[in-house]
């Protein structure tokens, strides 16, 4: 396995702004997205805020070979959704957008639901706690913890609330590489796995489904899909393990009132408000 790569205090500075200028991407897209727009419209939405307005590169282009800036999974679709000029946002529907940005040299990767007009009660309680077990990952980072705390941490939230966690997909280091070591697992046994230590930069992504955890991946070689075609949820941040504890260095304006109360009431209809 490669060596888990610690950030210096200038790295994590030029992370933190990498950070900070993706969690505008959202925020553009927040006022955007919408029923009746292509999921490629999202795709040239962002594009065109990351490359003209941000002067920033969109990191998953050219990526393994991907041709677009970003990922669109909407409603059954577990990660990896294409966009598309075909397929049309309807109300009800559930999808996550999940885009890197690289900014001087440093990559920050983030993803978020967004429930477009009226949806099911049961759709928002799977974007909702799917929302609440990534923060219970997020919330057992700390230097001396394992990464065996943070999978359990979410696992453990999941499961209580009846769903289950995508098992062929994980969180990963991430500084001047998209991906870097660790692989961070959202499921384990307490105190198992790398010891977490200050310095360290990964993503938390749970992917949580409605129904049963097993997927399968599309002709297309990208889009994985639930195998029982039932909902899937997935959001991301960008991680450092601070002395202190962690720091979310993506964390957008939504979510800076009080990120250790979450409120069901202040879940709005394109995502959390």
């Amino acid at each position: 396995m490669a060596k888990v790569v610690l950030k210096s205090a200038g790295e994590l500075s030029l992370m933190r702004e990498s950070g900070r200028l993706l969690a505008a991407v959202f925020g553009y897209l927040d006022g955007q997205i919408e029923a009746g727009m292509s999921t490629m419209d999202i795709n040239n939405l962002a594009e065109h805020y990351i490359v003209q307005q941000l002067k920033c590169r969109p990191a998953s282009k050219g990526q393994y070979g991907y041709q677009y800036v970003l990922n669109t999974s909407v409603n059954n679709v577990v990660c990896h959704g294409v966009p598309s000029r075909v397929q049309k946002l309807k109300p009800g529907d559930i999808v996550n957008v999940d885009i890197t940005l690289e900014h001087r040299g440093f990559i920050a990767d983030s993803s978020k639901m967004y429930l477009i007009g009226v949806v099911s009660p049961l759709a928002r309680r799977l974007v909702l706690t799917t929302y609440e077990a990534m923060w219970e990952g997020i919330r057992a980072v700390r230097p001396g913890a394992t990464l065996g705390d943070v999978g359990h941490a979410v696992q453990r939230y999941a499961e209580m609330h009846g769903y289950s966690v995508v098992r062929e997909y994980c969180g990963h280091g991430i500084g001047r590489e998209m991906h870097e070591e660790p692989q961070v697992l959202h499921y384990g046994q307490r105190g198992k796995g790398l010891l977490l230590q200050e310095g360290m930069t990964f993503t938390i992504e749970p992917m949580i489904n409605q129904g049963k955890a097993k997927v399968k991946t599309k002709k297309d070689g990208w889009t994985v899909v639930t195998s029982d075609k039932r909902l899937s949820a997935q959001w991301e941040h960008t991680i450092a393990v601070t002395a202190g504890g962690y720091e979310v260095l993506t964390l957008r304006d939504e979510e800076r009132a009080d990120v250790t109360e979450l409120s069901r009431d202040n879940f709005g209809p394109n995502g959390c408000k």
